[in-house]
């Protein structure tokens, strides 16, 4: 079941992205950083895509192994990352994690990089 998603306009009201409007201070930059190096990775992108598409934006750890072809234990270190990042939660439940995508997690990340 594919979900769709709302799309947000967030170039309403503003002149230019936060990025080019000013330069970011170290601890920006660096928490920037962090955030753009989970999104880096494919394996990473398609977890997040996945999850994002799963019925309530989430999913268990379980069903996300077979459609990226890797082991558990891989696959629970790049939802860690994106946990770490502010992409995802994680709840246990029984033996197994849940991830769930943070509300607009996507959304303050386009913010920064999209200019008008």
């Amino acid at each position: 079941m594919t979900t769709m998603l709302d799309l947000t306009d967030v170039t309403a009201g503003t002149c230019c992205a936060p990025l080019v409007r000013e330069p970011l201070t170290a601890d920006e930059a660096e928490q920037l950083a962090t955030t753009m190096k989970a999104l880096a990775d494919p394996t990473r992108l398609r977890l997040l895509s996945i999850v994002a598409a799963s019925e309530n934006a989430e999913a268990c750890v379980c069903d996300l192994i077979e459609p990226v072809g890797l082991s558990q234990p891989t696959v629970s270190h790049h939802l860690k990352i994106l946990t770490r990042a502010g992409f995802l939660t994680r709840s246990k439940r029984g033996t197994w994690a849940y991830f769930a995508l943070v509300p607009g997690a996507l959304d303050r990340v386009s913010q920064l990089l999209v200019a008008s």
